[in-house]
């Protein structure tokens, strides 16, 4: 993959170039509520301020203690990325940026109670501990994976904030999806600049990681309990996946299903892909009536 670094590097510094020009500098301090705050007691038992829908508060418990991860990620991004030139300097601006969403999130929290704080930590101790974050195999697994996971995650908290009955938490959720919506672009451009360099080689990679892919974030404590619950409200699930990802993305951006002159085993990878993208939207449909027939908890 060394070659298809190189080639890249041009549209590495093209994108980065527009993603500075792009992106808006935004400050914590000024979009979380402080007059709401007041100080926690040690052993003080934690209560909720305000009544929060036991999904929405999934979902920021689970968004936060993504992102706490970051140490990770960046270290997965730097040994297929490398530390020189754009590829360098993108790595280092996008982890500063994945930073400063868990400072405003969780300051959100803190101060709204929004989520209780000790298991928070406790949730964030035991994640980062672990170290266990998506480990792609080569730079075309790890494009396509990134521009997949910041897809979602844009939905995710977006998706978190419309159902925050809070306006200060609706726009500080709208503030870290429009950057990770920034982020999202500077993948799935890349990734479609390598499916012009080496088709066969992304087409492959594409069907590895859409017939795999989890969100971040699976060694959070009770993460399947908080996953259905987000599921059930609607905040992300397969049939999300399927129509606001896989569709959007692999058949209408990408082409995956017009690409030509593939190698026989990405036409292999190409015919078993697009029949798992159909198959996620079969299986969402089912899944997403199932949840709309029954209450969330």
């Amino acid at each position: 993959m060394e070659a298809l670094r190189s080639e890249l590097g041009p549209f590495v510094d093209s994108l980065l170039e527009r993603h500075l020009a792009g992106a808006r500098e935004w400050f914590p301090h000024e979009l979380v509520p402080w007059s709401r705050g007041r100080d926690f007691r040690e052993g003080e038992a934690w209560e909720p301020v305000a009544v929060v829908n036991p999904a929405v508060a999934s979902a920021l418990f689970v968004n936060l203690l993504t992102e706490d991860n970051l140490p990770h990620y960046f270290r997965t991004i730097d040994e297929h990325f490398g530390p020189a030139g754009g590829w360098g300097t993108w790595s280092r601006r996008w982890t500063a940026e994945e930073g400063r969403h868990a400072i405003v999130i969780r300051d959100y929290l803190l101060v709204s109670r929004t989520v209780d704080p000790v298991a928070l930590e406790r949730g964030r101790m035991a994640q980062v501990s672990t170290g266990a974050v998506p480990q792609p195999a080569s730079l075309a697994d790890g494009l396509v994976y990134a521009t997949l996971q910041e897809l979602a995650t844009r939905i995710a908290h977006y998706n978190t904030g419309k159902l925050l009955n809070d306006e200060p938490g609706r726009r500080i959720m709208g503030r870290v999806a429009a950057d990770e919506n920034l982020h999202f672009l500077f993948y799935r451009d890349l990734t479609s600049a390598a499916l012009e360099i080496d088709p066969s080689a992304i087409v492959n990679a594409i069907d590895r990681q859409v017939r795999h892919f989890a969100m971040p974030g699976t060694s959070i404590p009770d993460f399947a309990q908080h996953a259905n619950r987000i599921a059930a409200a609607g905040i992300y699930d397969l049939a999300t996946y399927h129509d606001q990802i896989l569709v959007p993305l692999v058949v209408q951006h990408w082409h995956v299903d017009g690409l030509q002159g593939l190698k026989p085993a990405a036409e292999e990878a190409r015919e078993r892909l697009l029949h798992h993208v159909d198959r996620v939207g079969r299986v969402g449909r089912h899944v997403l009536a199932r949840h709309t027939s029954q209450p969330t908890t």
